[in-house]
């Protein structure tokens, strides 16, 4: 398997990890306080990875010190800051809206990437967005322009769309990842440093709005998110980054409609309709265009 081929498998699985995630944002509100969601996900993630990073990452002491700004600016982008927008943007908006709005991601990552990178955006690739925005929208408004424009967006979205561009920011500065820094190690240092500046938080909300509640749907609900929508997801994007660059990573997270769909389908029996199948036709014809030479 060479390394385009690589990349890809991982953007798509990170996608579809991250696919289950934006469903409960929006499903567990009420049940988890956003920040406490927050804060014990990525605690639960930095457990989990300490086992592999942590005697590195004190064998590289010296290389995390020397690079402590950008892990910290890291951090707060891709840990403190994207996943808390995201739970908060539930508490007032759908998964429909959450799934409209991270359409953005890949356009922002395109544009930062043009901006600080000169990354050429070539008319097949131009073409190729397109295609797939379409799909999108498609999908979204079941093939209704009227639906489409009757959408109600609420402050819930608003959020969304900065976490979009905060991760859009954290997805351009994971390219600009110091050689000298193991994934295991940069991965370990941004958690941690990202779920160490939102315990302040936590404590806050903790203390004057709502505890966490740890029932049975709790705990399975932290375990998720904390090891395959955190952990997996975050190392197979960062390493699809890696291999096969920003851009092209960036738009495999379109995928994230048709993921969601297919996903209700299997797990909640919501019935496929035709203008589903067809927007996931166009939309993977439109990754096919962007990813043609």
């Amino acid at each position: 398997m060479n390394n385009n081929t690589k990349g890809v498998l991982f953007a798509l699985l990170a996608t579809l990890l991250w696919s289950v995630n934006m469903v409960i944002a929006s499903g567990v509100k009420g049940h988890i306080p956003p920040i406490g969601l927050a804060f014990w996900r990525w605690t639960v993630a930095c457990l989990a990875l300490a086992p592999f990073a942590l005697k590195k990452s004190i064998r590289d002491y010296q290389i995390i010190k020397k690079n402590i700004k950008y892990l910290v600016i890291t951090g707060v982008l891709g840990i403190t800051v994207f996943n808390t927008l995201i739970y908060f943007a539930g508490k007032t908006t759908s998964a429909v809206n959450l799934s409209l709005i991270a359409i953005s991601i890949p356009l922002f990552i395109i544009v930062l990437s043009r901006i600080f990178f000169k990354e050429k955006v070539s008319k097949i690739k131009t073409l190729g967005i397109t295609t797939i925005i379409t799909g999108v929208l498609v999908l979204i408004s079941k093939g209704s322009i009227q639906t489409l424009f009757q959408t109600n967006f609420t402050f819930g979205d608003v959020l969304m769309l900065l976490a979009c561009l905060f991760f859009a920011c954290y997805t351009i500065l994971v390219r600009q990842k110091p050689s000298e820094l193991e994934p295991s190690v940069f991965l370990f240092s941004v958690f941690v440093m990202g779920t160490f500046l939102l315990l302040p938080l936590y404590i806050f909300e903790h203390v004057t709005i709502k505890k966490v509640f740890f029932d049975s749907k709790t705990i399975l609900i932290v375990l998720y998110v904390g090891i395959f929508a955190s952990l997996i997801s975050f190392y197979l994007w960062n390493e699809a980054i890696r291999l096969i660059g920003t851009s092209k990573t960036a738009i495999i997270y379109y995928l994230i409609p048709v993921f969601s769909g297919v996903l209700a389908f299997v797990f909640l029996n919501q019935a496929i309709y035709g203008t589903q199948i067809l927007s996931m036709g166009i939309i993977i014809s439109g990754l096919l265009l962007t990813n043609k030479k």
